[in-house]
């Protein structure tokens, strides 16, 4: 069989694309710039976008199962997830996971609507997302200066992403599940930064900000860190400056039960628990230090 995996030169796609292999199966790699995927050997990389399905025939040509993302450049949700969809199903696709984004778009419903035998991943915050987030301010200053250092999530393995992925698309028997994912314990921010500094052997500390501070220093988007919520608040259409502080404010600062509920669901589709953040931490360690250091 073969497995066409879009997005496969981003954080989750190369890890699917690793499980895959490591199972056995034929890999094909859909992404924009052939030229820069460094994917391992074996994989047939092509070129393609899945914000514009013409001429993706060829990328679907043969593929029993594929590997979708629910969003292209940035954030921002697919805006064609019909025209999407009705290429697998011309195609002969007939399994696919769906790895969702910041908000649902049109590929979700297109694909609940389908044929095609179906499951969604749904994870919570992405391990990844803390060397965006975080590494060059504890690289440069030793410290992360945010609001709500006691705020919580059960963050999860890129790796454990990919893993479920693979299983799903090539063992079947999940059509029509949706998986929340998330790591083995929840965790607070400050307990995150104490992670990374035990990893690091670093002096790391968590200083929180007031809202008032966050308020005065991240005003302007040249004052702002880079973090992921920051991100995906540009991709909404007409997104206020004013507006994207107070949402970060609020998220960070309301407790969600639901994101913060560990599930079983890793556990259950790769028979193995899901891995920590101490583990990723202990992987990840050099992004979280100075190059001279290293």
């Amino acid at each position: 069989m073969t497995v066409l995996v879009t997005g496969a030169t981003g954080t989750v796609g190369r890890q699917v694309v690793h499980h895959l292999l490591e199972r056995g199966g034929k890999v094909r790699a859909l992404t924009r710039d052939p030229a820069r995927a460094a994917l391992p050997y074996g994989v047939e990389v092509v070129a393609g976008d899945l914000t514009d399905v013409a001429g993706l025939e060829a990328a679907f040509d043969g593929v029993t199962a594929v590997h979708l993302i629910n969003f292209g450049v940035g954030c921002r949700p697919l805006a064609n997830g019909r025209d999407i969809v009705a290429l697998a199903e011309r195609a002969g696709v007939g399994r696919a996971t769906v790895l969702g984004g910041w908000q649902e778009g049109t590929l979700e419903p297109a694909v609940r609507a389908s044929g095609l035998e179906w499951t969604f991943l749904q994870p919570t915050q992405f391990m990844a997302n803390f060397v965006n987030d975080w590494g060059e301010s504890l690289r440069t200053t030793g410290r992360v200066r945010e609001p709500y250092g006691d705020r919580q999530s059960p963050p999860v393995d890129e790796h454990d992403i990919g893993a479920i992925a693979a299983a799903v698309l090539t063992q079947g028997g999940h059509g029509g599940r949706s998986y929340h994912l998330t790591g083995p314990e929840v965790l607070t921010a400050r307990r995150m930064v104490a992670i990374l500094a035990e990893a690091t052997g670093r002096d790391l500390r968590f200083e929180e900000l007031t809202p008032d501070e966050v308020r005065r220093e991240w005003s302007t988007p040249d004052r702002r860190p880079p973090l992921a919520l920051f991100r995906a608040f540009a991709e909404i259409e007409g997104a206020d400056e004013v507006d994207m502080v107070e949402s970060l404010l609020r998220i960070y600062g309301t407790p969600n039960p639901f994101a913060t509920r560990l599930t079983g669901d890793v556990e259950q589709v790769v028979g193995r628990p899901p891995r920590t953040f101490a583990q990723w931490a202990a992987e990840h360690a050099p992004h979280f230090v100075p190059a001279d250091a290293r």
